[in-house]
């Protein structure tokens, strides 16, 4: 560094000797405006000369000794010359500091201070750009104590060499150091985070390889015993995983996210015994419950406020980004782990008859049990902001779960809109209060309204409730036969009691019915042309449109002229 400081430098120059040089430098600090003017018009040639490499210190001086020979003309009042000196004061504190300001932003005080530029001189600068304008015995005394810092601090040190601005060349080097230094804070930030990945990948990695040997390739079994090691066999496990997320929940949550932990693969799931193509309906998606219940210990040990809020906010990212780039297996799982969560701190449900040992089983496939103050405005934002498929359900779900809701007709709008936007049916669309006020036209809304009803009323099951409760199904058949007339109370409609298959009829037939397109026809029946039908159109034209001559009848049919046109539209009424 030193060497190179010391190397003499070469400069390519506006001027034609030395001699021109002082003779500009003389005549611009003289008290004669002559010959002030005769200096600014050979910095006008300089300019001409270094295009846009004219040293900062020489155009400044040209804009305030500009200042001073107007001022001597006595030709502009006190208001357009307070004005002309700002300019000037502002455009030297802003251009002699600029090299001073590195990637982060120093006050300008302390950086003029470094280039000993008085303090009340950067207050000038402050009150002409954000203040009341100062008076003009400050501007022009403030103008000649900045011509004489310039004349001391650039055009003085001129005289002995080049006509660099050596006095930034110490600032230049403090700007190189610094920006060399904050490069390697960054690399060893990025390798610290590098590492603090690897680390985070390296844990929930074994975290699988436990659960999988716990899981023994015997799906049955599991699902009885609802893995019941974890706790005892990988405490240790489970614990550094705990502390990991206490140091860093963000990066933690962002691998849990990635392909093969949260969201699995076809092979995960093949192991774990689950069904690769998705049993429920992308709308409302739900986790496979083998699946849930291989994550479940780690989550239990992770369950805090901090973490739920992360990984909520987290999971709407993700979301926002399959906006971009579809991805119908990503999208599922993170939809069904939002939904997930959002299910776990609602208090939508109530099991009022439910007994004790019920009631412990039910927690068991819950993530967190007591209820967690969430950030509703920031998650119903996230929500809106990653539109897919599934947005409907969770936008329900957070709609019906905040602490200060929203007014109802508010949030049938945003459902609705919502449901248009995404395109989803009024089926998937799960709004209690729209269907509460929804009429049954058809059957499909009676099916709707049924199945909505079912799904709010009885309480979240398990697999093994699903496949007893198919069992009984047909004891309950005369019960939603009886739900079905309730709903259709007051409708058009009544519900068939044939034990018919109606999914073996195309819409249109109904049991019975021929094949042959003719049973369709009446018995006897006539065809007439329209020009042949017996109808007096004369006499009712007139007596119905007043002032219109009845047509005249050709062998075409009745023509109408133009003027007759004009007065049917003219009398005509819709009933």
């Amino acid at each position: 560094m030193k060497k190179k400081s010391s190397e003499k430098k070469r400069h390519v120059v506006a001027w034609v000797n030395k001699a021109e040089w002082d003779q500009v430098l003389e005549y611009l600090y003289s008290k004669d405006s002559s010959l002030q003017r005769f200096a600014l018009h050979r910095i006008s040639a300089w300019k001409g000369r270094y295009a846009n490499s004219t040293p900062v210190a020489v155009d400044c001086t040209a804009d305030l000794v500009r200042c001073q020979v107007l001022d001597r003309t006595g030709q502009l009042g006190g208001d357009d010359l307070v004005l002309l000196y700002g300019a000037a004061l502002v455009r030297f504190v802003n251009l002699i500091t600029e090299r001073q300001q590195g990637r982060v932003a120093r006050p300008l005080r302390r950086l003029a201070g470094n280039l000993n530029i008085p303090e009340w001189v950067v207050d000038l600068r402050h009150d002409f750009t954000h203040r009341k304008l100062p008076t003009l015995k400050w501007c022009r005394k403030g103008c000649k104590v900045v011509l004489e810092w310039l004349q001391q601090e650039y055009w003085s040190r001129q005289l002995g060499g080049g006509a660099g601005d050596d006095w930034e060349s110490q600032s230049d080097l403090e700007d190189e150091e610094a920006e060399l230094k904050l490069q390697e804070d960054e690399l060893i930030a990025r390798q610290k985070e590098m590492e603090a990945y690897k680390n985070a990948r390296s844990l929930l990695i074994s975290y699988e390889k436990e659960q999988y040997q716990a899981f023994d390739g015997n799906p049955e079994d599991q699902e009885k015993s609802l893995w019941p090691a974890p706790f005892e066999d990988m405490s240790w496990l489970l614990g550094e995983i705990k502390q990991f997320a206490l140091e860093s929940c963000d990066l933690l949550v962002d691998v849990l996210l990635e392909d093969g932990f949260l969201v699995p693969t076809f092979e995960q799931l093949e192991t774990l015994g689950c069904n690769s193509s998705h049993d429920t309906s992308p709308s409302e998606p739900r986790l496979p419950q083998t699946f849930l219940r291989f994550w479940l210990p780690l989550l239990k040990v992770l369950n805090s406020p901090s973490f739920i809020h992360v990984l909520l906010e987290k999971l709407f990212v993700e979301l926002k980004l399959l906006v971009k780039e579809p991805n119908n297996h990503r999208a599922f799982y993170i939809s069904a782990w939002t939904s997930e969560v959002m299910l776990c701190n609602s208090n939508k449900f109530e099991y009022h008859f439910e007994t004790k040992g019920q009631r412990k089983a039910r927690m068991k496939d819950r993530i967190f049990v007591n209820r967690i103050q969430l950030r509703w405005q920031q998650l119903l934002s996230a929500c809106l902001d990653a539109p897919c498929i599934s947005t409907p359900h969770l936008l329900q779900l957070i709609l019906d779960d905040m602490e200060h809701p929203l007014p109802l007709e508010t949030q049938q709008r945003l459902l609705q809109l919502c449901s248009i936007y995404t395109q989803t049916t009024q089926s998937e669309l799960n709004a209690s209060q729209v269907h509460k006020q929804q009429p049954i036209y058809t059957l499909e809304s009676l099916h709707e309204k049924l199945q909505h009803s079912r799904r709010h009323s009885q309480p979240r099951r398990s697999e093994a409730d699903l496949e007893r409760s198919e069992s009984s199904q047909e004891n309950r058949c005369a019960d939603v036969q009886a739900e079905k007339a309730k709903l259709l109370r007051g409708s058009p409609w009544q519900v068939c009691t044939d034990k018919i298959l109606w999914r073996n009829f195309p819409l249109g037939k109904v049991p019975g019915q021929s094949d042959d397109p003719s049973c369709l026809m009446v018995e006897h029946y006539s065809t007439m042309t329209v020009f042949d039908q017996p109808v007096e159109l004369e006499s009712n034209a007139a007596r119905s449109v007043p002032g219109v001559s009845a047509p005249a009848r050709t062998a075409e049919g009745l023509l109408w002229n133009h003027s007759d046109i004009n007065k049917l539209k003219s009398g005509l009424q819709l009933f």
